[in-house]
Parts: structure tokens; sequence; C-alpha cells
């Protein structure tokens, strides 16, 4: 089986935040940055990778990804904020993956 990604997007420090999951998590994070990723990451221009995690199945991380999502904003902010707390673009790193 497949590895999985579930990863945050941003439009900027504190914005709007979408969460997503994927098995390509560059290609996936490229269309979102060209707008193709999605109607609500282009209507809000979340385009800033703030947060992503690796799971061994896809499966394992659709699981993650549901329970993220019914998370309170709060908790979101904090998730960014112990790995990245200013918020920055994690997009270039994804070539050291």
């Amino acid at each position: 089986m497949a590895g999985g990604w579930v990863y945050l997007m941003a439009n900027r420090y504190r914005g709007t935040i979408y969460i997503g999951v994927t098995a390509h998590l560059a290609e996936r994070i490229t269309q979102h940055r060209e707008g193709r990723g999605g109607k609500f990451t282009a209507k809000y221009g979340c385009k800033i990778l703030v947060h992503a995690e690796a799971y061994e199945s896809i499966e394992d991380a659709i699981a993650r990804e549901k329970a993220m999502k019914k998370w309170k904003r709060d908790w979101k902010i904090r998730l960014i904020e112990e790995h990245n707390p200013d918020w920055e673009d994690r997009y270039d790193d994804l070539v050291l993956l």
C-alpha cells in the first residue's frame, strides 16, 4: 500500500487554514499554488504549506485528516506553531523529502 500525507495550507500568518490529504505531496501542493488544487484553496488563496505529516498508509492519513477537520481552530494553530511558529512556507523543503 502507498503512504500518505496530511497537510495544512494557509493564506497568511494565522489566516485561513485548509487541511488536505494526498499520496503525492509535492504534486498536490503545486496544484494548490497554481490555483488547480480545489475551490476552497483557490477562493481563499491558501498557497502556503505550513505543516505536513507523513503516514505509512493512505488510510492512516485519511483517518488523521478526518480527525483534524473536527478540531477547533486553536488546536490547528497550536499544531502549526509547535513546528512552524512563523508560519513559513515549507514548500521548498519538499525537495529534501
